[in-house]
This record gives C-alpha cells, structure tokens and sequence, in this order.
C-alpha cells in the first residue's frame, strides 16, 4: 500500500467510524441506563434517512431549483422524527418489557421487522438516493492523487458536533444530571424523587434521535433503503461492547478501532472478509476483557 491510498482508506475508516460512533452513542446511553438491547435501533436510523429524502422531495416540488438547501432543513428533522418515534416506541412497548431482556430482544426484533416493511410499504423496494449539496461537492486536494471528499469531511464535522452535544448534555444540564443518577442507581434515584419512568423515555427517545442523525449523514454517501439500518446494528453493538457499555470515550474509542480496522483489512481483502475479521478480534479481545476497553464504574447495569 502507498503512502497515497493508506491516506485514502485511513480517511474512509474515519468517516465510517463517524457513522458507527453517532449510532453507537445513542445504544452507549440506552443500554447503559436501561440495559436495552432495542433490536429496532437500525430502522430508526433508516427513518432519519428517509427524512432527507422527503425532505428533497418537498424542496423538489415547493421550492425548484433549491433542493440543495433541503439537506440544512432534514439535519434537525431527522433528530426529532426519529426521537418521537423512538418515544413512541419507549412508552408502546419497552416499557413494559423492563427486566426481561429474551422478551425485550424478541419484541424490538419483530418491531425491527414491521418497520422495514412499512418503509416497503410507503417507499417502495427499491433504494433511493438523496443528493449531496452544491456547497459539499468536491474536495480538498492533498498532492497529485489524494482528495479528501467535503461531504466526509463534513460527516467528521457533524460526528464530533454531535459527541459535544451528547457531552454537554450529560454533563451540563439537569435532565443530563437526572439520567446519570439513574444510570449509577435507579432506586437511590427515585428515592430521591427523580421520575425515572421520564428519564427512560427522555434518554430512548434522545438515544433514537442521534440515530436518526446518523442516518441523515449516511444518506449522503450511500443510497437508502428499507434495509438499510440491518447493515450498521451488528457494528454499532460491537463498537459499545468493545468501548465499555455506558462510557462516551469507550465508545469513541471502539468507533475508531472497528472504522479504521475494517477500512485497512478491506483494501486487501473484500468487505465481507473484513467484517469477519474484524468481528473475530473483537470476540478474541473479549474473551481476556469481557467489559470492554473502559470498563463502567459502579451500578450500571444493575
């Protein structure tokens, strides 16, 4: 491998890594507080997918010639449209699954299921794609054959935005501060009056719409489909058991480790070997640290 395309598939590593980490930060947040394996996490990033698309839609027909700006307006829908739902879904059905995590998986895996088939339904089969704006095409040049894309750029961008946000809400709000008391000790916390049935709902809705988000970026570089969302669970799991369950840098980490791994393994083999490899180092590496790379400290998952 030249120096050239080392460049290139380290960058593509990185952009994937963004993908997996605004995925994962939500499952890091839901699996941490509530010990939630929610099976239906892919559609809900699938959902904020198809956001962009109706919202180009809608620019297409309203307003032509400006559907470029469609894109500003589905960055904040997505993260909404999938947070309601994923509220919806909360209070409907995991809420009366808590403490029984077989019926909990089999519940949000069939739902998984009704959902792809409602975007068959409403969408059709067939992907659809979502055009990259005017002011995202092209890239930065790094010498005669290496270009860095301004829209994977731009998905760097909005992956370490939205690590802030996470951050800064945890960590500087009173709702940030109520979910991590839960998080550390649910009966301490209600005794203290803290509603933790409002703190479950809050956090799987604020975890639902940072996938949504992530699958608003990953509209840009990638067609979409009712599927779409199966292709990145496997991984977006991986990458919170690897980082440590619950811990932000954890997931940081893991992010950046199965990103860049499966981008370097992939550029001498296939996609699918890559992925097979990747996943057999992580079991091994699990096998001498089954908490992952941070462990949590505390009452996480009790």
């Amino acid at each position: 491998m030249d120096a050239a395309a080392a460049v290139s598939q380290l960058f593509t590593g990185l952009s994937m890594a963004s993908i997996l980490l605004m995925m994962a930060l939500g499952l890091a947040v839901i699996f941490g507080l509530m010990g939630v394996i929610n099976m239906a996490h892919g559609e809900l990033m699938t959902m904020g997918a198809y956001v962009a698309y109706l919202c180009q839609l809608l620019f297409a027909h309203f307003v032509p010639g400006q559907t470029g700006w469609s894109y500003l307006l589905a960055l904040p829908l997505s993260f909404v449209v999938s947070g309601l739902l994923g509220w919806a879904i909360e209070v409907a059905l995991v809420r009366h699954l808590y403490g029984r995590p077989l019926e909990t998986l089999l519940a949000t895996w069939g739902l998984s299921l009704i959902l792809q088939q409602s975007f068959r339904t409403i969408f059709g089969s067939n992907n659809v794609f979502v055009s990259t704006p005017e002011i995202l095409t092209g890239g930065v040049a790094l010498g005669a054959s290496v270009q860095l894309p301004y829209v994977r750029l731009f998905i760097l961008g909005l992956a370490a935005l939205s690590l802030g946000g996470v951050f800064l809400f945890l960590y500087r709000t009173r709702n940030g501060l109520m979910i991590r008391s839960v998080m550390q000790n649910r009966p301490m916390a209600a005794s203290c009056g803290i509603n933790t049935r409002r703190i479950d709902a809050l956090t799987f809705a604020f975890g639902s719409g940072l996938a949504g988000l992530a699958g608003c970026a990953l509209s840009l570089i990638g067609s979409v489909g009712p599927t779409t969302g199966q292709n990145y669970i496997v991984d977006s799991f991986m990458v919170v058991v690897l980082g440590g369950v619950g811990q932000l840098l954890g997931t940081v980490v893991g992010a950046l480790t199965i990103g860049e791994a499966h981008a370097l393994i992939e550029y001498f083999t296939s996609s699918s070997a890559a992925k097979v490899a990747v996943f057999t180092m992580i079991i091994l590496f699990l096998q001498a640290r089954p908490a992952g790379l941070f462990p949590s400290v505390g009452r996480v998952l009790d």
